[in-house]
């Protein structure tokens, strides 16, 4: 689905990683750990194309991202919701209209009167859909988010630190949405410094744990 070929990527001449690689499977679930600074979100952005490898490819669905012009970028992001940690939004829109912007944008606004209602309840925010995002609590901001990236059902779920700023109680709320996008076979990738979490979750989900530091990528031990 997204494959990550002896990737290269750095700011201003010093290398982030290099010769990375990594492949999402159909119906995986992985954790990306790692320091502060060690290249976790710039390595979620280039799994979904908002980065250009600088050296090796990023395939996206079986296409090099690199040769994708912008409309075929934009296709291709039609198949991955992505959490971010900020939660944008925007604060003239109700919440339910924010989570709908999606299919508006696509094209397909038609779809959200049949979805919307069903995945407001899933989320639980059924009574915040006419509220203005100020007026969301911080979980709430975070459920709102996953609602918006699953939208249009994609098939991978990217979510950057989706936990960082809810209270545990919540962030298990969060998690449990997650596990359970992927077991109805979504492909999930959370990039999380929060290892007492992931711990939480090892009875619910076969996930693999990932660690990026010192621009290598590891799993049980060993270098990808």
């Amino acid at each position: 689905m997204i494959e990550l070929d002896k990737v290269s990527y750095g700011h201003g001449g010093a290398a982030l990683f290099s010769q990375l690689s990594l492949t999402l499977v159909p119906g995986s679930f992985q954790f990306l750990t790692g320091p502060s600074g060690a290249g976790k979100t710039t390595l979620l952005r280039l799994c979904y194309a908002d980065l250009r490898a600088q050296r090796g490819k990023v395939r996206l669905f079986g296409q090099d991202a690199n040769t994708l012009d912008r409309d075929a970028v934009a296709m291709s992001r039609r198949r991955i919701g992505v959490v971010h940690q900020d939660c944008q939004f925007l604060d003239h829109l109700s919440v339910a209209e924010n989570i709908a912007l999606p299919l508006s944008v696509a094209d397909r606004a038609a779809e959200a009167s049949e979805n919307l209602k069903e995945l407001l309840a899933w989320v639980g925010l059924s009574k915040q859909s006419a509220q203005r995002p100020p007026e969301l609590s911080g979980g709430e901001r975070q459920r709102a988010a996953l609602a918006r990236a699953v939208i249009m059902s994609p098939d991978v779920i990217i979510a950057d630190e989706p936990t960082g700023n809810v209270d545990w109680e919540m962030s298990q709320r969060l998690l449990a949405l997650l596990v359970e996008l992927n077991k109805m076979g979504k492909t999930v990738l959370i990039a999380t410094h929060d290892l007492a979490m992931i711990r939480s979750l090892k009875s619910d989900v076969d996930a693999r744990v990932l660690r990026l530091k010192d621009g290598l990528l590891t799993t049980a031990g060993a270098v990808l």
